[in-house]
């Protein structure tokens, strides 16, 4: 099994974190693959780099077994990260499009209401990123942080992306390359064979957060704290709910929308990446309208699916 490591000679903020990685000892050329695409190998990783766009190119992990014969463990792509606020950033994320509607064209990759495997590694990833970014120089210029679950390519194996952002000025600059890189080497276990963020499925308890924004700050919270596991972070747009009908001031009949499929592709997604794993949800309390927590409470409940308060996660 190999891990697969993706970047893209189309952006900057995937290729500088790339070539950095490739510069730290024991790389050696990987094995021949699709025409546009060259790979490098250094112990179980391997390097991939291609010349489009990195949402564009469904299915890595099985065409790289099929070309090589290698199966897949995870994938972690290298990206761009981009925000309203310009501010500078370092982000980990889950990805998928669970809330889209069949009939609806995902506008980043992926498929609709389909919820990648997410990569074990996010949480403890994160951690070690605002370690090694405040080692490095990077804090507090550098905002450390989640983004909920968005976007493609799709994959079948666990799956994780890493970003700076969020602007051009942000995703050359070399220093957050180097935290990148960095981050991949010891993460992975290259520099001293012990990786970070490898599964064991023991009982642990997984984070599935639900609602709040993109950068999920009430999760924040807990994955801050060490030793803890984190799945899919659905935000308020990945829970599209309609405005039910109200009788006397109180909510009539069923909430319609994607919300419902959203909240149970990311489960199942999540049960599949930390197997022997207790999933619990945790909610964003203050982000729902009174009817909106009822409907998704409730819908937890239905589906036997736990909801945590911060402390159960420790």
């Amino acid at each position: 099994m190999v891990v697969l490591v993706v970047a893209t000679t189309s952006d900057p903020a995937s290729i500088g974190p790339a070539a950095a990685f490739l510069a730290m000892p024991g790389w050696s050329p990987g094995p021949p693959i699709a025409e546009g695409m060259e790979s490098f190998t250094n112990r179980n990783v391997q390097l991939l780099k291609h010349e489009h766009s990195i949402i564009a190119e469904d299915d890595l992990d099985q065409r790289w077994q099929e070309a090589t014969g290698e199966p897949v463990s995870e994938v972690i792509f290298l990206s761009k990260h981009t925000a309203v606020s310009n501010r500078p950033a370092l982000t980990v994320h889950p990805i998928g499009v669970p809330h889209l509607r069949e009939d609806e064209t995902p506008p980043q990759g992926g498929t609709p209401g389909w919820a990648a495997i997410p990569n074990p590694r996010i949480g403890p990833w994160l951690r070690l990123m605002q370690k090694i970014a405040a080692e490095q120089g990077l804090v507090p210029e550098f905002e450390i942080t989640l983004e909920a679950t968005h976007h493609g390519p799709v994959t079948s194996t666990p799956t994780m992306f890493v970003e700076i952002g969020s602007t051009e000025e942000y995703w050359g600059r070399q220093d957050a390359a180097q935290a990148v890189a960095l981050v991949l080497w010891k993460g992975l276990g290259l520099e001293n064979g012990n990786a970070v963020g490898n599964w064991q499925g023991k009982g642990e308890k997984v984070l599935l957060g639900i609602g709040g924004g993109h950068y999920a700050p009430r999760h924040m919270d807990i994955v801050n704290k060490d030793g803890v596991w984190v799945g899919h972070l659905l935000s308020g747009y990945s829970l599209p709910m309609d405005t039910p009908t109200q009788v006397n001031g109180k909510t009539s009949g069923e909430v319609g929308g994607m919300w419902k499929h959203s909240i149970k592709a990311s489960y199942e997604a999540t049960k599949a990446g930390f197997p022997g794993g207790e999933v619990i949800a945790h909610l964003d309390h203050k982000s729902f309208k009174g009817w909106q927590k009822n409907a998704v409470t409730s819908y937890l409940q239905e589906q036997n699916i736990r909801v945590g308060k911060p402390s159960d996660f420790f």
